[in-house]
């Protein structure tokens, strides 16, 4: 009897919770996995630096072409165009095909997960098999869960509904972050070893009885007579985008990708999103350093390791309170005032100078929590523009997986080019290069960075100064490189609406009835 209970409370389970609990498995997995990697292949397993600098070369190459290989072998029948009066497979066939697919890969993940603190192999082979692993999981397991978020619905309203419940269990999971530190230990691996144990099987656990809970509701809300997933927003149900309507038939990836260039709003967007991942990568590389140069002399290593951690979850719970703004005024609208707050808190702490440290330590802190926050926004930017995709190039269904894949890949270069030019740039302004130094101490460790060696007295004001304009240049210049783009950007307002209204009349056959409660 209890269990039956159980399980009808369960089934009355919002859809957006059982979906947001799905970012709950993967952070508590993947802010450890940042957090530890190296510092276990490093000072635990010994990895030598050769093996070291092959297996991230690798895991760089691999890292940027999975999204789009996998997004392609997950959408690519989604691709063919047909007349309005074409049916092909219907929105409920496609949420269950990927829900189950979260079903298999997320308990994989969490394996993959598991292999990194047993040693099982010489540690070069195994960095360089933990980390494709590890990723090619993750990419599977991200790009089918942000593809359900554009399955899912339709409305824009239902969509920040269904992130702030991922923002929500995403902030739960990234506490697993301040219960690592009573676990980590480099010269007994034990606990941190059955520790992460609990979390893959937390995790593995958790995705099957999401996904198979979501799917009993999917499969529930088909049996219901449908009824449109999307509201006719202005009374633009009757207008139509100026779209080239094709013959039915599968396409090559030659001519997505030309379908992509004619794809205006993707351009931009993405190029703006190039410049957003390469910011919140260079904040996440520069952190320590920041922290190390220009506040060790004001705070102390216990407050350090406390802005470390609350970094990693302040951006979701900041997701909280923006997500109502984005129902109210519209994610393009809090986006561009979000780049505007980027730029007037970069040149107030440029005014103001490297000798405040309480304005500096909260600028360090809000500069990563804002731009981390943002980027977490743009995920609902990417679902519109999968709505203009299947509209613009009528498509007989949405190819959420394999649009998300494209700008993972002309993006994922940012993550690369952030160490690189800032490093370049500290090294030309002066003269400092970190290489030739005693590397930083990563995160995970006991102490996130060393005390500073005492530098030569007429070099110390030089290496200072030029990480407090490393700090506040970058975040300038990114501010208004992105104001341009996202100013070309169109798909908001009228547009936006006239989107989900083609999209919702090109699909009314097929639409998904999903209760947001």
């Amino acid at each position: 009897m209890r269990l039956g209970r159980l399980q009808a409370w369960m089934l009355g389970l919002p859809t957006a919770v059982v979906y947001g609990s799905l970012a709950l498995f993967i952070s508590i997995l993947h802010n450890v996995f940042l957090l530890y990697y190296v510092d276990t292949f490093v000072s635990v397993y010994k990895i030598n630096k050769a093996a070291f600098w092959v297996g991230e070369t690798v895991f760089l190459l691999w890292n940027s072409l999975n999204d789009p290989l996998f997004g392609w072998l997950s959408d690519r029948h989604f691709l063919s165009s047909q007349p309005r009066s074409g049916t092909g497979l219907s929105s409920r066939a496609v949420v269950l095909a990927r829900v189950r697919a979260l079903g298999w890969h997320g308990p994989l993940l969490a394996l993959s997960f598991l292999a990194f603190w047993v040693p099982w192999a010489p540690a070069g082979l195994q960095f360089l098999l933990c980390l494709c692993l590890y990723d090619g999981f993750l990419t599977l397991v991200d790009l089918h869960h942000h593809a359900l978020l554009a399955d899912l619905a339709l409305s824009a309203h239902d969509r920040t509904h269904l992130n702030f419940y991922c923002s929500l269990f995403s902030a739960a999971g990234s506490l697993s972050v301040f219960a690592s530190y009573a676990f980590w230990n480099k010269e007994d691996f034990s606990s941190f070893r059955a520790f992460c144990v609990a979390l893959a099987t937390g995790s593995g656990l958790g995705f099957v009885g999401a996904t198979q809970l979501l799917r009993r509701q999917v499969e529930a809300a088909g049996k219901q007579p449908e009824c449109p997933a999307l509201a006719a927003d202005g009374g633009l149900c009757g207008e139509e985008l100026l779209t080239g309507c094709q013959d039915a038939g599968s396409i090559t990836l030659g001519q997505y990708l030309q379908q992509l260039a004619r794809h205006r709003n993707f351009l931009w967007f993405v190029g703006m999103d190039l410049v957003q991942v390469f910011h919140c990568h260079f904040n996440s590389n520069f952190f320590p350093l920041f922290l190390e140069h220009l506040l060790s002399d004001h705070i102390s290593l216990s407050t350090g390791s406390f802005l470390l951690g609350i970094s990693y979850v302040a951006p979701h719970l900041n997701n909280l309170y923006f997500l109502p703004l984005c129902r109210r005024w519209g994610v393009y609208t809090v986006v561009r005032g979000l780049f505007l707050l980027k730029l007037g808190l970069s040149l107030l702490m440029l005014l103001a100078g490297p000798d405040r440290p309480g304005l500096l330590c909260f600028f360090i802190a809000s500069n990563r929590v804002f731009t981390e926050g943002t980027c977490k926004l743009l995920t609902l930017v990417v679902t519109d523009l999968v709505d203009e995709d299947l509209v613009l190039n009528r498509r007989k269904q949405a190819a959420s997986a394999l649009l998300f894949g494209m700008v993972a890949l002309v993006t994922k270069p940012g993550q690369t080019f952030a160490p690189l030019l800032g490093t370049w740039l500290l090294c030309f302004y002066t003269g400092h290069d970190l290489f030739q130094q005693p590397p930083l101490t990563p995160v995970g460790s006991a102490q996130p960075w060393p005390e500073p060696p005492a530098p030569a007295p007429a070099q110390a004001p030089t290496l200072r100064q030029g990480c407090f304009y490393l700090l506040v240049l970058v975040p300038i210049t990114c501010a208004l490189l992105q104001l341009f783009t996202w100013s070309q950007f169109t798909l908001h307002g009228r547009r936006l609406h006239m989107v989900k209204a083609q999209r919702q009349n090109l699909s009314r056959a097929q639409t998904l009835d999903v209760k947001m409660v």
